[in-house]
């Protein structure tokens, strides 16, 4: 063994360890995601953490490009760490569309890497949970990944939500009639920072990088700051639009999807337009979408997405539209977390076994074999300490039932049930004790 000096263990920044306390939560959450995506018929796709350069670099813009990691491999290929999901799924797409068919209609989980400055909710490493549909563009892709999110935050039990919609081509055709057409992907990019710098840092950018005037600027702000009713906001887009066809285009597009969330039993305060989302990455191209918690706004948007209709066919002239949503798995973990949402307890089982005296290791597995074939998670205590000491460490890690036997019981078969929520004991016969825990935690 090595005496020299020990190494400090730490982790690098923007990355972090998951002890079982947000790890249990984490598995929790994503076993939701694929039961809300498999009911809407989304089948599980997965890609490679690593991919040529090329597949990612110049799909998500300049500022994109900046925050992936990459390298020169041991066989002296240009590589990086895919930065999202959707990226690789359109080259999964392109390269497999002939096997798959379309529309298809995936999900995926996974870790994605992007070296940006950390913040509230944000790493350097984390977690997506994406599903999308490609090879269409009908409009029910885009109303159902509006009911997706919707549903998916529902069942996580969140607490209030808001889903926000916006429409790339309503942005576009508001610059195309302040003339700033050839400059959307630098006043969209700016806009999309406004909830992050503010109304005049936004203007400063739009007039350094998109040479817009201060009043181009403030027109096109005083538009996306528009509040009220759906309705009422996209009849006032239709004057302001007159003229611009990829405007009205979108205008009538959210119309579509609005009205089809309402009429699948969506309440209308879950939904708003908001047309200040931009959605920073360059590749979408018509709706787009972000969802917020309602008692922590401030961590920004934990669902994320769009219409993507272009990027499959940078890597095959098969068109390929597409559209889907991104959950910010540990983004919502930290606001989760930080909301008291989280359990924090560290236990998968139901029940712990103790051990009353040593020597009787075998029975004590035999009984939670038994609770394991009835549906009961059961433990067992490692080490035959004093009894107090286990039901001390049972309470601790959060375990709501406690089954021990000491010389008198097992002589006769049976078991004391300890409920620990309530401190009640109850003497059941081996045979009997899987039914009387399921009664004890209500699921007989």
């Amino acid at each position: 063994m090595s005496t020299g000096a020990k190494i400090e263990p730490r982790t690098l920044k923007g990355f972090r360890d998951y002890p079982p306390a947000l790890m249990i939560p984490r598995e929790h959450l994503l076993q939701t995601a694929r039961t809300v995506y498999r009911r809407y018929g989304f089948l599980p796709i997965d890609t490679p953490a690593l991919e040529y350069a090329e597949i990612l670099l110049g799909k998500g813009g300049a500022e994109s490009d900046k925050l992936v990691y990459r390298f020169t491999d041991h066989g002296g290929r240009d590589v990086a760490l895919r930065f999202d999901l959707t990226v690789p799924f359109a080259r999964f797409a392109a390269q497999h569309a002939g096997q798959l068919g379309t529309p298809f209609k995936r999900y995926a989980m996974g870790p994605v890497w992007r070296g940006e400055n950390t913040g509230h909710g944000r790493y350097r490493e984390f977690w997506q949970c994406d599903f999308d549909t490609i090879g269409t563009v009908s409009v029910a892709s885009d109303a159902e990944t509006l009911l997706v999110i919707h549903d998916l935050l529902d069942a996580l039990g969140v607490g209030g939500f808001s889903i926000r919609v916006n429409h790339r081509q309503v942005l576009n055709g508001l610059l195309e009639k302040q003339g700033l057409a050839a400059k959307s992907v630098e006043v969209l990019r700016a806009l999309d920072k406004l909830p992050k710098v503010g109304r005049d840092a936004v203007v400063a950018e739009m007039a350094a990088t998109a040479g817009a005037t201060t009043t181009q600027a403030e027109s096109i702000l005083t538009l996306a700051g528009l509040e009220g009713e759906p309705a009422e906001i996209l009849n006032r887009l239709e004057k302001e639009l007159e003229g611009s066809a990829r405007g009205l285009e979108g205008v009538t597009r959210l119309r579509e999807v609005l009205t089809v969330a309402g009429q699948a039993g969506v309440a209308p305060g879950r939904v708003s337009l908001d047309l200040s989302i931009a959605r920073g990455l360059d590749y979408y191209t018509g709706l787009i979408f972000e969802s917020f918690l309602d008692k922590l706004p401030g961590i920004g948007s934990v669902c994320s997405g769009g219409r993507y209709d272009d990027l499959a066919g940078l890597y095959t002239k098969q068109t390929l539209p597409g559209v889907g949503a991104s959950l910010g798995v540990d983004r919502l973990l930290a606001a989760l977390e930080e909301l008291g949402l989280l359990a924090g307890k560290a236990v998968t089982a139901d029940l712990l076994v103790l051990q009353f005296e040593a020597g009787h290791l075998g029975s004590c597995y035999g009984l939670a074999r038994k609770l394991h074939a009835a549906g009961v998670g059961a433990e067992v205590f490692p080490e035959a300490r004093k009894l107090g000491q286990q039901l001390q460490q049972a309470e601790k890690r959060g375990f709501r039932l406690a089954a021990f036997a000491g010389p008198d019981e097992r002589e006769k078969g049976l078991w004391k049930l300890k409920d620990l929520s309530n401190r009640e004991e109850q003497l059941v016969p081996e045979a009997e004790l899987a039914t009387a825990a399921l009664a004890r935690l209500g699921r007989a």
